[in-house]
């Protein structure tokens, strides 16, 4: 077994924005209770569905400000498919603020991020599979990068190998977003119509499963999004992490135990590795099985455990 990776400079831990449809007394509670937890950025927006709207942009910036105060660094999110003037007027009050980053999650919001000169993070959804486009995304204003889930560890090591002045941000844990359609799958699921989809994502604070003709999983409905059925996870990984130069880590929220989530990728990182039986013990705590598959270069849904 290989000796732990001692980085000079950690790789920081970020919590993404939350991809589910929570009620807002549930979403308060959650990041009340990360506040004390060991990640450096907290990502905040609605980035699924415009319908989603328990929090408005008031409440998201107020948050916003109670998070920045106690040390952590903010990111507002913003939607990745836009279809509306509602929509376009809620992503021209987060690029139009100046306290805080804003994470870019389609075109529209890299033009008026570029226009207010604020510095913004070129979100997965954007697509990015080589240099040449991350160099783009930097000429544009981009001071990080979420490469899309399904890059290898070898596509990423020679994209980076090509690439400087650029923080690399990785999505490390959590059903992993796939897709996203003008139509509701929720709603389908439910027989009802899009427009008056009675908000059936409520029932739902992870994600609606999807299962084969076998009954296996296979995706997970989130209202416009598709997502994996599978839990990404990096975990066991954070060696490669480290020798790559991983600036950030990406963890998704999940409804229950993430702080133990979170517990358990800050020692990771502070050890070079994980824990001995880390991933087994947060196996119980989660929603579905753990994958990492795209990481080494094989399906999705796959598991390779590294020693």
């Amino acid at each position: 077994m290989s000796e732990p990776i001692q980085s000079r400079n950690p790789i920081r831990l970020s919590l993404g924005p939350i991809q589910f449809f929570w009620q807002k007394e549930t979403l308060l509670e959650f990041y009340v209770s990360m506040l004390d937890a060991p990640v450096d950025t907290i990502y905040l927006g609605e980035v699924v569905c415009s319908r989603r709207q328990k929090m408005r942009f008031a409440d998201w910036y107020g948050l916003a400000e109670n998070l920045a105060d106690s040390g952590k660094e903010v990111i507002l999110s913003s939607q990745v498919l836009l279809e509306s003037e509602t929509d376009l007027r809620r992503l021209r009050k987060i690029t139009g603020q100046d306290r805080f980053k804003v994470e870019a999650n389609d075109m529209g919001a890299v033009r008026l991020a570029r226009e207010h000169d604020i510095p913004f993070v070129a979100g997965a959804s954007l697509n990015i599979y080589n240099e040449t486009t991350l160099g783009v995304f930097r000429q544009l204003g981009a001071f990080r990068w979420v490469p899309p889930t399904e890059l290898s560890h070898d596509k990423l090591a020679t994209i980076l190998a090509a690439t400087e002045g650029i923080e690399t941000e990785l999505f490390g844990w959590g059903r992993m977003p796939l897709a996203y359609s003008s139509r509701c799958f929720t709603a389908r699921h439910y027989n009802l119509n899009k427009d008056h989809c009675e908000f059936r994502c409520l029932d739902h604070e992870d994600g609606l499963v999807l299962k084969t003709r076998e009954g296996k999983p296979f995706l997970t409905i989130n209202g416009i999004q598709t997502q994996s059925a599978r839990i990404h996870s990096l975990l066991t990984d954070m060696p490669d992490l480290l020798a790559l130069g991983v600036d950030v880590l990406g963890l998704s929220p999940q409804s229950q135990h993430m702080d133990q989530v979170v517990a358990a990728f800050d020692h990771a990182r502070r050890e070079g590795r994980a824990a001995p039986g880390a991933l087994d013990a947060l196996r119980p705590l989660l929603p579905a099985a753990p994958c990492n598959g795209y990481w080494h270069g094989k399906p999705g849904m796959d598991l390779v455990l590294t020693a």
